[in-house]
């Protein structure tokens, strides 16, 4: 069983920064061998990916947050972060860790963290 805790959502105006940080509750081995990313959903609309991360280091981006948000991992603390800089009122959502096996599959979710941006 694998726990995901997110930490580091908050509410900033609009131009500013959040970094958000996933702790993976498993050993530093089995982080390595799995699939990590941050996906959000705002109030009415689906659950999107927002930035994934293989086990070979290999990012992925949606389209809206490209050269403004950055994923990175760091295996030895089993850490996920989401660097988000010049946030956008839209960027407004709860946004969720998760881990899988593979880059299209994700199996392991975590509780969230609320993120709001103002204009």
């Amino acid at each position: 069983q694998v726990q995901l805790v997110e930490s580091g959502g908050g509410s900033v105006q609009a131009g500013g920064s959040l970094r958000l940080s996933c702790t993976a509750s498993i050993s530093t081995y089995s982080v390595s061998t799995y699939s990590m990313g941050w996906f959000r959903q705002a109030p009415g609309k689906q659950r999107e990916k927002v930035a994934t991360i293989t086990t070979y280091g290999i990012t992925s981006y949606a389209d809206s947050v490209k050269g403004r948000f950055a994923i990175s991992r760091d295996v030895a603390k089993r850490t996920v972060v989401l660097q988000m800089n010049n946030l956008e009122p839209d960027d407004t959502a709860m946004y969720y860790c998760a881990a899988g096996p593979s880059p299209s599959v994700y199996n392991y979710w975590g509780q969230g963290t609320q993120v709001t941006v103002s204009s």
